[in-house]
């Protein structure tokens, strides 16, 4: 069984995720509102891991800085529209922090967690639309692979 916060994670996202794909503006602002209230570390770590794999899953042949910029461009264009407030600039942040090139990661600021929340549904509809499948699939995997980690770092 998953632990609740987990739970909430994944059900505040697939809720994001289908609003973002819906272009459902209210729908997608009250899920993010759940997600940022969670444990923005956790939340942070989990949809960094689903977009990880949805980017290699996308470019099984390594990615390139044209690739990632591809991505942020079409993910932009896509959602400018319908999403007053959309901010490139933490589409990009949370592209290379999924790839853990964000430069000077750990002298930035953390990342707002409302941005995280409000962005990164944004990004993974974006990748689900390339890469097909489920997005409650992607977060699975993200979460067991999270849960292998951590058991791999306990002493």
């Amino acid at each position: 069984m998953t632990p609740p916060v987990p739970r909430a994670i994944t059900s505040a996202t697939l809720r994001a995720v289908e609003a973002a794909r819906a272009q459902d503006r209210d729908a997608l602002d009250s899920a993010a509102a759940e997600l940022a209230l969670l444990p923005a570390e956790q939340v942070g770590r989990v949809l960094g891991t689903v977009l990880r794999l949805l980017l290699e899953q996308a470019h099984p042949d390594g990615l390139a800085g044209e690739d990632v910029q591809a991505v942020l461009v079409r993910c932009a264009r896509a959602n400018a529209g319908w999403l007053p407030g959309l901010d490139v600039g933490t589409l990009a942040m949370l592209l290379t922090g999924a790839l853990g090139v964000h430069e000077m990661a750990e002298q930035a600021p953390p990342a707002d967690p409302a941005a995280v929340a409000r962005h990164a549904p944004l990004l993974v509809a974006d990748l689900l639309a390339v890469t097909g499948g489920a997005a409650g699939d992607h977060l699975a995997a993200a979460l067991s692979e999270i849960a292998v980690a951590e058991t791999m770092e306990l002493p």
